[in-house]
């Protein structure tokens, strides 16, 4: 292991390998350390059955996966081909017992690493990382049904994956652009025993950003200006109403005559969805309240 002793601010090529768990924020306390043995034990048990030494390769743990650099003396078609198999069908029997199965999201990548007393670190150890959280890895491994889902830079697919190889078929993967932080990126997926899977339908939005819009925000504004998102706004109040089962309210003197004058533009409330209210063509002579009111001292009888 004389090679592996170098400077700290000397970088080396390697292949980094990033495991994540699926929804590992859905496991309990208690259910997390049993999670945690069971990745373990797959991709320990994988790297003994494809003959690589455990002692050979610089493991990191994430809490909810495993961080892998692995030297440029081990061959990467070893770690595409063979050692992906074994970690399929570690996972496969793991999941045997299992209620909710175990899915993993791997990603690979080959670039320049640098190693310190505390792990490894370099823009290679990023991009990794952001491949195996990405939202077309999340939502493939969903959609899909599957257990395992295999992601890989686009560098990495055109050295070696499209070459193939034992265990390698360049066919069953499919490429994506995505969306990351440093900018757009193309990647290409694979579902282990699978065909190559279509990524047509999925949207590669930034990871964890809700589907109305980035970022937890609200939906972009309609093109148009303010009056068209004005317009968007009231005929998206308009369906929600009719498509809720809102029903008619009597108005508070029980005579349930809520237009006065006759001349049809009285005012109409109703009920949609809880606490959702709608008043139209309102004019208030006094104070009023408006909302829910508690208690037993202002109920009404």
């Amino acid at each position: 292991m004389e090679h592996d002793a170098l400077d700290a601010g000397e970088a080396r090529y390697e292949l980094v390998i990033s495991v994540d768990a699926r929804r590992s924020g859905q496991y309990g306390d208690a259910e997390k350390p049993r999670m945690r043995e069971r990745i373990y034990r797959v991709l320990e048990t994988a790297f003994a059955q494809a003959g690589v030494g455990r002692d050979a390769v610089h493991m990191e743990d994430r809490g909810d996966g495993v961080l892998v650099s692995v030297p440029g003396r081990i061959a990467v078609t070893r770690l595409l081909g063979l050692w992906m198999v074994e970690v399929h069908e570690n996972l496969r029997e793991e999941n045997r017992s299992l209620l909710v199965p175990l899915g993993l999201r791997v990603a690979m990548h080959v670039g320049p690493v640098r190693h310190d007393s505390r792990g490894i670190s370099g823009r290679a150890v990023d991009l990794t990382c952001r491949l195996a959280d990405s939202a077309v890895a999340r939502q493939l491994l969903d959609r899909e049904r599957a257990d395992l889902v295999l992601a890989v830079s686009d560098s990495l697919y055109v050295d070696v994956v499209s070459a193939g190889g034992k265990f390698i078929e360049p066919a069953r993967f499919s490429s994506a652009r995505l969306a990351l932080k440093e900018g757009e990126v193309s990647a290409w997926f694979h579902l282990p025993g699978r065909p190559a899977p279509d990524i047509g339908p999925i949207a590669a939005e930034e990871p964890g950003a809700p589907a109305g819009g980035p970022a937890g925000g609200p939906p972009a504004a309609p093109v148009g200006g303010p009056e068209a998102a004005l317009a968007a706004m009231d005929a998206a109040l308009a369906a929600r109403t009719a498509a809720a089962a809102g029903r008619r309210v009597d108005d508070s003197d029980g005579d349930g005559d809520d237009d006065e004058d006759g001349d049809g533009d009285g005012a109409d409330r109703y009920r949609a969805q809880g606490d959702l209210s709608i008043h139209r063509n309102n004019v208030y002579q006094q104070p009023v309240h408006i909302g829910r009111v508690t208690g037993d001292s202002h109920r009404k009888d």
